[in-house]
């Protein structure tokens, strides 16, 4: 299972940092991430952290610099730390971890007002 936290209403230029973590897994985890998903748009990856082998990471170009994907190496917990918020970044944001397959943790509202 995904728990995923941290979203809220924040204004243009402000910061959310956003949590996931991956409790009872019996399976090795590959990667974790998020995707994100704006009202009427299709779901888009949004960042990407490898587990294993280099730690490759990996962002969609609107958001690169300003978003950072992170990990607690005590445990399966990502986080993404989101800077210099923009309106275009509203959306439900959705971790997930691949394993044999990918889990999803349930959204987290991201507003941002302008």
């Amino acid at each position: 299972q995904l728990q995923a936290s941290g979203g809220g209403l924040v204004q243009a230029g402000g910061s959310l940092r956003l949590s996931c973590v991956a409790t009872e897994s019996t399976f090795i985890i590959n990667a974790m991430g998020w995707y994100r998903q704006a009202p009427d748009q299709a779901r888009e990856l949004v960042a990407t952290l490898a587990f294993g082998g280099d730690g490759r990471i990996k962002y969609r170009d609107s958001v690169k610099g300003r978003f950072t994907i992170s990990r607690d190496n005590a445990g399966n917990t990502v986080y993404l730390q989101m800077n210099s918020l923009k309106p275009e970044d509203t959306a439900v944001y959705y971790c997930f971890a691949q394993t044999h397959q990918t889990t999803w943790g349930k959204g987290t509202l991201v507003t941002v007002s302008s």
